[in-house]
């Protein structure tokens, strides 16, 4: 594979909301530069960039997937990203290496949620956009009405560049608007380029007008011999247009039919010509990036239970050489550079090296992860990582065969390397592993993987709330006894205690023996007998927390008392003092944080008041409202799901644990209900 230099680069990752076409405008893409010898559908399964078997089976793209494409002596490295919130931290990756995005629109459904979100993630990185109004071949197909939707959607200059020539079953080719082109297609992806249709003569000369407009404003020189009236060169329109596109500007938009394979070769030659190289997006000359010191980025972690780990990167300066040593900034370790490649899918092609600004693999490295920079010893760079989205749908996973826990453990611990929007943790107190995700769709296409990679059966249930016990009222000398006569030694230890609500504390255990009723090597037992016994409760089996006890009085017998025999009183007389205690059930309250835009305001406040929610304020925050509230975990588990629905994918929120709050008589009542059936099971 030809070794291309900095400026002949291009990086660009097409985004849109599921179902607009990224894949397949990849695949035509790909097909037009002679990279495939023929045009991949996703509904065959078949195209170069969705490969995994999850993928071919649903039909959506799940995990960003590199491919390239050499046009006019240009390597365009395309990142074909998903469209679905589930893998949202995926599209996050692509966009932190990518130096241009190409937004998909359909033509017949404008702009969907997804493609607003992926659109405001390339705004906040400064990403220079164009559009591409796919499906123009479809009924119902409206380019006008597309263009109209970003233009109320989106801040920013759109500016058609093409226009269609027809639409749905008439749509045949589309029109340059700057070059006064006409490029028309056969039915069997065939190009003819002509004149401008007689028709459209007048609707181009005034689009024209506007993209002048556009690219004097993007130069200062041009902008002021524009005003002056005087004729802009075509050079100097493209040349201003390129840098108005660069800053942000302008928005080109062009059509198409990636699936007809209409109007794909105007689009290469709009990457190579108007969108930026790394060079450009550094600001510097590839001589001056190759000198500076080695600095890449690894954005994706693929985990092979064959092949091993295979790292994704970006090099941004210096050159990353085949078989070398480079040192890794975050985990401060060396790292061996094996065969270096860059990848057409799943296929690899061998590579000498990556200059600045280029994309490619390597499998095997030992200690690196997603978002850690490769550089070098003497010298290290860090580079800003990657700030993936936090996962909010959590759900218990254990293995379906006893024997798998192990492997299951393994597996995971590949996963979680592999995709960073997964968490995993372990629940002591309800025993329980709980794996959390982005999404339902997530999680069952992840315990598919467990299943498909490395041959682990899991189930999944919601978490088990870990609920609490406490007391309401304090009670005095509460006895417990434990007295047992065997031949040879007995056993015997007798206690009082009291006990009180302790509202700031988990636990505090005091003594007021008096006169040695309670011999003092016996009196640790007896609190360790207090603490054993608090890790069940009597209502539900819960843990008991916030009390107070204090030995006040007991007595024993100076040849069966044993440590063992104290051990056992106390927890009789703790059993006996929580009875007589008032005893509740305690619940987790979390702090949650809701961010939404403003028109689902009324519907979340709503939502929350049914989950037993108590709002605390809110705040504006950009175009968006931030609520904050808390709200019982029991109530949260599957929040991601209804926030989903409710704000139809706009909505997001975080949350942590404030405190434990009493639950509900009536809610308590069930509670304790469905524990004691699930004791009664287990006996």
């Amino acid at each position: 594979m030809k070794v291309y230099p900095s400026s002949s680069i291009r990086n660009v990752g097409i985004v849109a909301h599921g179902g607009a076409g990224k894949t397949s405008l990849t695949e035509a893409l790909l097909y037009n530069a002679g990279a495939t010898k023929r045009l991949g559908r996703v509904d065959e399964g078949n195209t170069v960039t969705d490969y995994h078997p999850e993928e071919i089976k649903r039909k959506v793209t799940i995990n960003t997937a590199l491919a390239f494409a050499e046009w006019q002596d240009n390597k365009i490295n395309i990142l074909d990203t998903p469209g679905y919130s589930d893998f949202f931290g995926d599209v996050v990756s692509a966009l932190r290496v990518v130096d241009s995005v190409i937004v998909v629109v359909s033509a017949v459904a404008g702009v969907e949620v997804q493609t607003e979100v992926v659109w405001e993630e390339a705004e906040t990185r400064r990403l220079p956009r164009l559009a591409y109004v796919n499906k123009m071949d479809r009924e119902n197909a409206n380019f006008q009405k597309a263009v109209e939707t970003m233009r109320e959607r989106f801040k920013g200059h759109i500016v058609p560049v093409q226009l269609p020539i027809g639409a749905a079953e008439t749509f045949s080719g589309v029109i340059d608007i700057l070059e006064q082109k006409a490029y028309t297609y056969d039915g069997n992806g065939n190009e003819k380029v002509g004149p401008v249709p007689d028709e459209y003569k007048d609707e181009v000369a005034s689009l024209r007008e506007t993209i002048v407009e556009a690219a004097a404003e993007g130069d200062d020189e041009l902008l002021m011999k524009y005003l002056d009236g005087e004729e802009l060169t075509p050079d100097e329109i493209r040349r201003g247009l390129k840098q108005a596109i660069a800053e942000g500007k302008v928005i080109p938009v062009l059509c198409g039919s990636a699936l007809k394979n209409m109007g794909v070769k105007p689009l290469l030659d709009y990457i190579v010509n108007y969108l930026p190289s790394p060079t450009d997006a550094a600001g510097k000359e590839a001589s001056e990036l190759e000198k500076e010191n080695l600095a890449v980025l690894v954005f994706k972690t693929l985990a092979d239970p064959y092949v091993g780990r295979l790292s994704m990167l970006r090099v941004y300066s210096g050159i990353l050489k085949s078989d070398s040593s480079v040192y890794n900034a975050n985990k401060e370790n060396e790292e061996k550079i094996g065969q270096l490649f860059t990848l057409q899918g799943k296929n690899q092609a061998t590579v000498s090296e990556l200059r600045p600004g280029d994309i490619g693999a390597v499998a095997k490295l030992q200690f690196t992860t997603t978002g850690d920079t490769l550089t070098t010893k003497a010298n290290p760079v860090k580079l800003e990582g990657i700030d993936f989205p936090e996962p909010t749908l959590p759900v218990a996973i254990r293995p379906k065969s006893k024997g798998d826990e192990d492997k299951l453990s393994n597996a995971l611990a590949r996963l979680l390397e592999e995709d960073p929007t997964l968490r995993l943790s372990k629940n002591n107190e309800t025993r329980e592993t709980i794996l959390t995700g982005m999404g339902e769709s997530h999680l069952d296409i992840t315990l598919e993987r467990l299943q498909r990679k490395f041959g682990v059966d899991v189930e999944m249930s919601t978490p088990k709330v870990p609920y609490r016990e406490t007391i309401r009222t304090s009670v005095t000398r509460v006895e417990g006894k434990h007295k047992k006569q065997t031949g040879g030694h007995g056993q015997y230890g007798h206690v009082f205690i009291d006990m009180s609500p302790l509202p700031d504390k988990e636990f505090e255990f005091t003594e007021t023996i008096f006169g040695g009723a309670v011999p003092r090597q016996y009196i640790p037992a007896v609190e360790k007998g207090i603490r054993e016994a608090m890790q069940e409760g009597i209502l539900a089996g819960y843990p008991v927390t916030n009390i107070k006890v204090n030995l006040a009085d007991g007595s024993y017998h100076t040849v069966d008392s044993s440590e063992m025999a104290f051990k056992i009183a106390a927890g009789i007389a703790f059993r006996k003092a929580v009875e007589q205690a008032k005893p509740v059930l305690l619940e987790p309250i979390m702090n949650v944080e809701i961010t939404v835009p403003e028109q689902f305001m009324g519907d979340i406040m709503g939502d929350l008041n049914s989950r037993r929610g108590r709002i605390l304020g809110m705040e504006a925050k950009g175009k968006n409202q931030v609520i904050r509230a808390q709200v019982p975990l029991a109530e949260m588990y599957r929040y991601a799901i209804n926030l989903k629905s409710i704000t139809q994918g706009r909505g997001h929120f975080k949350m942590d644990f404030s405190h434990y709050e009493e639950v509900p008589a009536n809610i308590a009542e069930k509670i304790i209900q469905e524990a004691k059936r699930e004791r009664e099971k287990e006996e």
